[in-house]
This record gives C-alpha cells, sequence and structure tokens, in this order.
C-alpha cells in the first residue's frame, strides 16, 4: 500500500510537471505585448495566472518599488551623443593627411600595434595585406589554422571606416584615451586606410592624401556588404526583426525544443584506415592541473606574468612607463620607497589601469613588480 501510494503521488507530480510545462510551452511568444516581432528572434514568456515560463512568479513582489532613475538632461544627452555613424553623422570638423597619421601612429600607436598595424602582444592587427584580397579569405574555412585561413581585420572585415574614427577617438591609445584630437584621429584613420591599400575614388592614396569630414563618406570597405541582416536606414529595426523571425536566416528552430529534437537515426562518423592505437602521453580521462616542472619558482610565474601583460607598456620606454633594464629609471621610481611603489601599481597611476589591468592578488602583483625591479639592476 505504501509504494503503491508513493507511486500515485508520483505520478500526480509528473503530470502536474507536465502539465505546467506544456503551459509554458503554450504561451512562449516571439511578440511582445506591442505586436512587433521580437528583436533578436527570441522567446518572451509573459506573466500568466501568476506563472511565468512555468515559474511560479509572486506577483505582489514583482514589478513593485522598481526605481527607475530620472530623465537624462540635455547636457547629458549631448555629453553621451559622441558616436559616428556609418552615414556620417557625428563626424567632427578636422583634417588630416596619410604622412600625419604616419608620425602620429609612430609615437602613440606602434609601441602595441607594432610596425605598420602588423599587431603582437595581445594587440589585433590593424591590417594583414592588401584588404580587398583578404576580404577574400572570410570565405574560407574557420576551422582551418593556417596562412589560407580567414583573416579578419579592420580593413577585412569592417564594413564602414565610420567606426574606425570613432573608437580611435574615443578609446586609443589605451592607456589615454580621448585624448587625441579632431584632425590626429582623421589622419590616423587616414594612415590605416593607406596600409591597408582601400581605395578612394579608385586611388591609393598617397602621403599627401588629405582625409576630412567632406570626402570620408567616399570610404567604401571592401566589406560593406558582408554582414546580414541589413540593418542600415529607416527600416533596420524591422529588417531585423523579420530576418530573426524566420529561424532558417540563422539555422535555427521554429519552436523551442528541450528533448527528443532529432527526427531520424543519426550518422556515425567513423575514423576510416588503420588509426592511432598509442598515444605519448597515453590518453587520460582525469581533469587535473600538471604537474608543476621541477625548480619552477614564483620568479618565473612572476616572469609569465610580465611576459603577457606587463611587457607591452614597461618593455620600452614609449609608453612613458619605466623600461625593464633601465636600471636609471627604477631607481628613480624606488626613490618613493617600495610600498609607494607596490601602492602606485595596486591602485593604477597615471595612464597605467590598477594592477596593470590584471586580476593578479597584492601578493603576485608584488612579486611582478619584484622580478621587474631585479630585473632592471
Amino acid at each position: 500500500m505504501f509504494k503503491s501510494y508513493h507511486k500515485l503521488i508520483s505520478v500526480a507530480a509528473m503530470l502536474t510537471l507536465t502539465s505546467v510545462s506544456a503551459i509554458a510551452a503554450s504561451d512562449a511568444s516571439r511578440t511582445y505585448e506591442n505586436g512587433k516581432k521580437v528583436i533578436d528572434g527570441g522567446m518572451i514568456y509573459p506573466v500568466k495566472n501568476g506563472q511565468t515560463a512555468g515559474y511560479y512568479l509572486n506577483t505582489q513582489k514583482a514589478y513593485k518599488d522598481i526605481k527607475f532613475g530620472r530623465p537624462a538632461t540635455a547636457n547629458e544627452m549631448k555629453a553621451w551623443d559622441i558616436d559616428v555613424m556609418y552615414d556620417g553623422t557625428g563626424l567632427p570638423e578636422g583634417k588630416g593627411s596619410v604622412e600625419e597619421g604616419d608620425e602620429i601612429y609612430e609615437a602613440k600607436c606602434a609601441s602595441c600595434h607594432f610596425d605598420f598595424g602588423a599587431g603582437g602582444s595581445g594587440y589585433p592587427a590593424l591590417q594583414q595585406g592588401n584588404a580587398y584580397e583578404m576580404q577574400k579569405t572570410l570565405m574560407l574555412q574557420r576551422l582551418k589554422p593556417d596562412d589560407d585561413g580567414p583573416h579578419r581585420n579592420f580593413g577585412s572585415y569592417w564594413p564602414y571606416a565610420s567606426t574606425l574614427f570613432w573608437y580611435i577617438k574615443t578609446g586609443m591609445p589605451h592607456p589615454a584615451p580621448m585624448t587625441l584630437t579632431n584632425d590626429e584621429t582623421y589622419a590616423l584613420v587616414a594612415y590605416i586606410i593607406s596600409i591597408n591599400e582601400i581605395k578612394i575614388d579608385g586611388e591609393e592614396l598617397d602621403d599627401d592624401f588629405v582625409l576630412s569630414k567632406d570626402n570620408f563618406l567616399k570610404i567604401v570597405m571592401p566589406n560593406k556588404d558582408g554582414f546580414v541582416p541589413k540593418i542600415e536606414g529607416k527600416d533596420g529595426l524591422e529588417n531585423t526583426r523579420k530576418f530573426y523571425d524566420n529561424p532558417k536566416n540563422f539555422g535555427g528552430n521554429k519552436e523551442r525544443c528541450m528533448k527528443d529534437c532529432f527526427k531520424g537515426e543519426p550518422k556515425v562518423a567513423r575514423i576510416q584506415g588503420v588509426g592511432i592505437s598509442e598515444y605519448a602521453p597515453p590518453l587520460s580521462s582525469k581533469k587535473e592541473k600538471p604537474a608543476k616542472k621541477e625548480g619552477a619558482t614564483g620568479g618565473n610565474e612572476a616572469k609569465t606574468t610580465y611576459d603577457a601583460s606587463c611587457a607591452v607598456c614597461h618593455a620600452t620606454d614609449a609608453m612613458g612607463a619605466p623600461a625593464v633594464g633601465d636600471k636609471k629609471a627604477w631607481v628613480s621610481v624606488l626613490k618613493k620607497g617600495i610600498d609607494k611603489v607596490y601602492e602606485n601599481g595596486i591602485k593604477g597611476i597615471n595612464g597605467m589601469p590598477p594592477k596593470g589591468g590584471t586580476a593578479l592578488d597584492d601578493a603576485k602583483f608584488k612579486a611582478v613588480v619584484d622580478y621587474m625591479i631585479k630585473a632592471s639592476k
């Protein structure tokens, strides 16, 4: 009787959960209450009978006492409205030549992006050759990691140069964003367009070419038509809704499916031929950290961290930071006392973010500082 009773309870509970799930699934919608399609093609689950998506909701608590803040002032809106749109909206007055951009790049950008925008030390390449040729590689298989794979960089991938202007103006150089003038920004964009061999009016840019607000929209990027959906213009939002409302456009399903979604028998792909039977080291399913090498010390760990996260600014004095190996520079820094050096590094100073932008704890960060000091004696 006891077992039978519990079976009845289990069956009842299962039926209840099943009915709740069925109700939740039937309530799922791809349309907002205002009748517009969900912008990203996702599902929404409205509150119905105290539930949403199969979960009970405390309707007495939900959506109560929500603080929405206050309307932004006109000056706040003006301060935030600094983006530059694809149609030229937001482009400021100013001008700059390719030659001027070359000089500014060498002074303020090359220490991270290297000569001619080749990239390195974790900073992206700004060009990898002729942009028109590189754009063609975007159609190659991404799973093939060799020189013939796709090359995604500014010249080959970005659809509009306006984004480059906006990003440089508001975010670069990395240690001192918002310090470039409009003229300097135009010059840098002109230089980067030049090293990507992008043409304007059918001609590659020479050193004397001057870029300004008046001729900026003549820049036509090779991958301008390489994105879907089309979001430009007054119908951009509606085009996006229509695109994502049809899952076939992006390989999705019309209805959400959580189990038994595949119909038919799966096709199993097996390695043909002899195959490999012996591996060195042997294959293992254990999940464990590799053993530390004999003789490994904290100093090596500090050096590894320095190479990965600090060398980009401290390898030379180009960024205004004391270069590792420059004894005179570090003697000057250490006049403050080691505790002050630690404090400045942990809290950040001048263009250096706290802990150099790393997530190290204080002890590990101090070990990196100690390594840098030792390497500069």
